[in-house]
C-alpha cells in the first residue's frame, strides 16, 4: 500500500521510502524526499515560475536514467504546469512552485533542471550560465582557478556571478541579468568563454570537443540557449554518490583554486552531500539569495 502524507492541505502518494538509491552509501529515497523537504525554502524561490525537466533515476544512478520533460503521466491536477515553445511545438511542462509539488517531484526521484528565463517570459533570459566542466586530470580546484578569472572578466562589465557545485566534478557560475535575449545572452558568454582561452590557453577551452579538453577545463557557454537547461541549485544528482549542486562563496571557491587537491571522495574538498548542505543553509541561509534580488539584474553590454 502506498502511504499518503499530507502537504500543505495536498495529498501526496510516497512509494519506497526503504530503497537504497545509492548502493555505496546507503542514502534511501526516504532520506531523499526528507532532504528536499527540508532546503524547500531555500531551493523554491530558484524553481519558482521556472518549467522543469527532470532526469529521473528510479532505480537509483546504477539504474536506468532518463529525461522527462512534458508533464508526467499521473500528475496531480494542482501541480502547476505551463506551455512553453519548444523547437519541434509546444509543450506542456511541470512549475514547481510550493511544498506539496517539490514533494511530489521528489518522489519521482529526480534531478531538477531549469532553463534561464521563466515561463511568463520565455523569450527573455533572465540569467547568464557557465558551466565549467575539468576534462581529466584536470578537477574542481582547476575549475575554481577558472572561476576566478571568469568573476573578474565580468566584475568589469558590472555583471557579479554567483558560484555552485555542479554536484560531479565542475563548477557552475550564474549571474541575474535583464533585457536580453536566450541568443544575445549566448553570444556574450561565448565571448567571454574564447577571451578566457586567450588568456589561459593552457587550462581553458571553449570548444566541446572531446580531443582538446584533457587537463583542461571547459567553459561550456551553450546553456545559456532558450532550450538548454541547468541543474537547479540545490539538487542532488544521479551519481555514484549523493551530491549536491550546492552554493559555494568566492572565499571557498579562492581556497580551493589554490588548494591543487584532487576531490575524490564524498564529501571531500568542495563536494557536499545532503547533510553538509542542510547544516550550511542552517549556518549561511540560501548564498544564492541575491540571484533572487530584482534590483541586481543588470543589462549585458551591447
Amino acid at each position: 500500500m502506498t502511504p499518503i502524507t499530507e502537504v500543505e492541505g495536498r495529498r501526496v502518494a510516497l512509494s519506497n521510502l526503504d530503497k537504497v538509491l545509492y548502493p555505496e552509501t546507503g542514502f534511501t529515497k526516504g532520506e531523499l524526499l526528507h532532504y528536499y523537504a527540508t532546503v524547500a525554502d531555500v531551493m523554491l524561490p530558484h524553481l519558482r515560475d521556472r518549467a522543469v525537466s527532470f532526469l529521473r533515476y528510479p532505480d537509483g544512478p546504477p539504474g536506468q536514467v532518463f529525461f522527462t520533460k512534458e508533464v508526467p503521466p499521473g500528475t496531480p491536477e494542482w501541480v502547476r504546469t505551463a506551455e512553453v515553445p519548444r523547437s519541434e511545438g509546444p509543450a506542456r511542462m511541470v512549475v514547481v512552485q510550493d511544498l506539496a509539488s517539490l514533494v511530489w517531484a521528489a518522489n519521482l526521484v529526480a534531478e531538477f533542471h531549469t532553463h534561464q528565463w521563466v515561463v511568463q517570459a520565455p523569450d527573455v533570459a533572465d540569467r547568464l550560465v557557465f558551466d565549467l566542466d575539468p576534462g581529466e586530470p584536470a578537477t574542481i580546484a582547476e575549475c575554481c582557478e577558472v572561476a576566478l578569472w571568469l568573476r573578474e572578466r565580468l566584475a568589469a562589465d558590472g555583471i557579479e556571478p554567483y558560484a555552485k557545485t555542479a554536484g560531479s566534478k565542475g563548477l557552475h557560475l550564474l549571474a541575474a541579468v535583464r533585457g536580453c535575449s536566450s541568443e544575445e545572452a549566448s553570444a556574450y558568454a561565448k565571448g567571454v568563454a574564447v577571451e578566457a582561452e586567450r588568456a589561459l590557453p593552457g587550462l581553458v577551452v571553449h570548444r566541446m570537443t572531446r580531443s582538446l579538453r584533457a587537463g583542461k577545463v571547459f567553459v561550456d557557454w551553450s546553456q545559456n540557449a532558450a532550450r538548454k537547461t541547468t541543474a537547479t541549485v540545490y539538487t542532488v544528482r544521479a551519481r555514484e554518490a549523493e551530491r549536491v549542486s550546492a552554493p559555494v562563496g568566492w572565499e571557498e571557491v579562492g581556497e580551493c583554486a589554490g588548494s591543487g587537491a584532487l576531490v575524490e571522495r564524498p564529501g571531500g574538498g568542495l563536494a557536499f552531500l545532503p547533510e553538509d548542505v542542510v547544516a550550511r543553509v542552517r549556518e549561511y541561509g540560501d548564498l544564492w539569495a541575491p540571484l533572487l534580488d530584482p534590483g541586481r539584474s543588470v543589462e549585458l553590454p551591447r
